[in-house]
C-alpha cells in the first residue's frame, strides 16, 4: 500500500488541531497529546499481522482523560476541515 504525501500532510493538520482544540470533559483544560493505535482484529487479521483497526486519542495535557476518535471515520470525510469544525463547535 503506498503512502499519499497529501494524506499524510492533511492527518498531521488534523492531529495537530486536535492536540491545540482538544477542550477536557473532564477537567475542561484546553489542549491535549495525540497518539495513534493499530491493532489487529481477531481470526485472519490477527494470524497475518494485519491491523486494520486504526484509531487516534488524545488525551487531556491536566488530567489524562482520554477520548479516542475512529481513523476509518475521520479520513473518510470529504473535508476534514468542516469535521474538524463540527467537532469543536460549541
Amino acid at each position: 500500500m503506498q503512502t499519499c504525501p497529501d494524506g499524510e500532510k492533511i492527518m498531521a493538520k488534523v492531529d495537530e488541531t486536535l492536540a491545540r482544540e482538544f477542550v477536557c470533559a473532564r477537567c475542561n483544560s484546553q489542549g491535549g497529546e495525540v497518539q495513534r493505535l493499530a491493532m489487529s482484529g481477531t481470526g485472519i487479521t490477527r494470524f497475518m499481522d494485519i491491523q486494520p483497526y486504526r484509531y487516534l486519542y488524545v488525551s487531556c495535557n491536566q488530567c489524562g482523560y482520554t477520548e479516542i476518535y475512529n481513523l476509518r471515520t475521520l479520513e473518510g470525510k470529504d473535508d476534514v476541515g468542516l469535521f474538524l469544525d463540527a467537532l469543536f463547535s460549541g
